[in-house]
């Protein structure tokens, strides 16, 4: 972390628009409530994503598609509560915006109002563009994302890295150029070749934030989840785990049980 940054009080579009312009790389990581935001936090993560993964890592859908605005509005008002310096952004959950770009501002001011957020996130490109803009004209900063986009996944059939083809990658990087014209402070850029990450960075004056897109792009994001190794059965090249605490949780919850089981816990110490 640069001296600059652990002066500022607030991390804003502003801040993070300095942070590409000065090459300084950009840390974000997922957080769906109050204790964990808080930790985040407190280690100076610059950017906090709500997002919809929240409906497979806590509630257990297979796809991001089940989740509701309410639901978002739930996790993201908890970890808004938690926080003082970081940026939080919050996922459009599917359904929220496709229909129009009415339906995506009022979903959007339900979010800003009820939770305290200060930002939204919303998946695609040039078929979303009036609804990043209508929401942009109300005043409130939206966050791209890009290649493989989760709330697609039917679409998709696979979750294969994106933009492998010439006319993928093209089409890419003109829904780049058509986000940041709308007035898009960052894009996220998920699962595509690092030399495509690099491409599209160096193309857009708005900062790009990788998962699985390689070390050229402004910053990098990854699930909580997977990160802290809570989950064991998602192993993709991209992951760097940096705990295991699938183990640790696992090891300590046993020990808890055998010193109840053996009438240890409580000792006289532990009584009043």
């Amino acid at each position: 972390m640069s001296a600059v940054n652990k002066e500022i009080k607030r991390i804003t579009t502003h801040v993070l628009q300095k942070m590409k312009t000065d090459g300084e790389r950009i840390s974000m990581l997922t957080a769906y409530d109050f204790s964990m935001a808080r930790i985040f936090d407190d280690a100076g993560i610059d950017i906090l994503l709500v997002g919809d993964s929240a409906s497979n890592v806590m509630a257990g859908h297979e796809t991001t598609l089940p989740i509701t605005l309410d639901q978002m509005i739930y996790h993201a008002a908890s970890v808004v509560r938690a926080i003082k310096r970081s940026f939080v952004v919050v996922d459009l959950p599917f359904g929220s915006y496709q229909g129009n770009s009415k339906e995506a501002l009022i979903s959007t001011i339900r979010i800003m109002k009820e939770t305290g957020a200060h930002g939204v996130k919303i998946e695609g490109g040039e078929e979303i563009i009036e609804s990043v803009k209508r929401i942009i004209s109300a005043g409130v900063p939206v966050m791209g994302h890009l290649g493989l986009t989760p709330q697609s996944i039917y679409k998709f059939g696979t979750y294969a890295v994106r933009a492998t083809e010439d006319a993928e990658a093209d089409k890419l990087i003109r829904d780049a150029m058509l986000l940041q014209e709308a007035g898009a402070f960052a894009i996220v850029l998920e699962k595509i070749p690092a030399q495509l990450g690099k491409k599209v960075s160096e193309a857009l004056t708005i900062p790009t934030i990788g998962i699985g897109a390689g070390k050229y792009v402004d910053g990098q994001v990854l699930v909580m989840h997977d990160m802290l190794g809570i989950n064991k059965e998602f192993k993709p090249r991209f992951l760097r785990r940096y705990l295991n605490l699938y183990d640790e949780i696992l090891g300590a919850t046993k020990n808890y049980i055998s010193d109840v089981k053996a009438k240890d816990f409580p000792n006289d110490n532990e009584q009043y």
